[in-house]
């Protein structure tokens, strides 16, 4: 296991850094950092995410990746791991930042989350040497790397105590712009969220709202082809030849059906598919 330890000024793509309060005098990750400067995007929110929540940090940071964005966060449950997993998915590239050190991937059941970022180009880092636990104060401390190195924060749900609050009010004295994702007034979870939309936050609820005020020139490079994933097309292909329920398609692919709902949950958002009773199909 490789850690690398570098100087956030030492380096093209964290030297954004230097311009925040506290900045770290050494970092260290393992993976692969960006060459050069690209524009990144902090998506953060609730670990106790609605279904709601998870669906729209998905397809957010998979819409955002798809046009090059780099997608940081921080690797907790909820918003934090689905923010990763879309832009995963969309073959992009995404950074985790930790509140503890970086030679054990925190929290311990995303440690296969944390391993296909690796795999993939992408890094974890912190500003925490190794061996280092994640103590409470640690979390909040992390929030103002996750907008650091952030050209503008999303929060997609959150309630008024929560820690995402921090990252945005980071994001702010930071001088990025800070976006948030509306909700029912009724709803808990996104009290928050509505709370900094009147406060002054960008209003967003797809992907070309961000662009539109950061980088209007990417709206242009949309996929207007399938949407579909790799394993979503495998999937799509199970489906017309008959093989449609979850339990098949799992035995098909050979993975556990847990796993395979969240990816059917995907492709049943984006109208890719469509549950009629036990089965699925193929929506035309």
């Amino acid at each position: 296991m490789k850690i690398n330890e570098i100087s956030p000024l030492n380096n093209n793509f964290t030297e954004v850094l230097g311009g925040i309060a506290l900045m770290p005098k050494t970092l260290y990750y393992r993976g692969k950092l960006p060459e050069k400067r690209l524009l990144t995007v902090g998506i953060v929110g609730a670990r106790k995410a609605t279904k709601y929540g998870l669906e729209t940090a998905y397809r957010l940071s998979y819409d955002l990746a798809k046009r090059g964005v780099v997608v940081v966060s921080g690797l907790a449950f909820g918003i934090d791991a689905m923010s990763h997993r879309g832009a995963l998915d969309a073959g992009g590239i995404t950074l985790a930042v930790l509140a503890s050190g970086v030679d054990e991937i925190t929290p311990h059941s995303n440690s296969q989350l944390g391993a296909q970022i690796l795999a993939h180009d992408g890094a974890i880092l912190s500003e925490y040497p190794a061996n280092t636990p994640p103590l409470r104060p640690y979390f909040l401390a992390r929030n103002r790397l996750i907008s650091g190195l952030s050209d503008a924060v999303i929060v997609v749900e959150a309630n008024t105590k929560s820690g995402s609050l921090s990252t945005a009010a980071h994001a702010k004295n930071q001088g990025r712009a800070v976006f948030a994702v509306p909700n029912g007034v009724n709803s808990p979870m996104s009290e928050g969220c509505n709370l900094l939309i009147k406060r002054g936050a960008h209003l967003l609820t797809e992907a070309n709202d961000l662009l539109e005020v950061l980088a209007p020139e990417k709206i242009a490079k949309i996929q207007v082809a399938s949407k579909a994933t790799t394993t979503e097309q495998k999937i799509l292909k199970l489906i017309k030849s008959g093989v449609n329920d979850t339990e098949k398609i799992a035995e098909n692919l050979k993975i556990p059906p847990a796993d395979l709902a969240q990816t059917l949950t995907m492709m049943e958002f984006d109208d890719l598919i469509q549950a009629l009773g036990d089965i699925w199909v193929v929506k035309k």
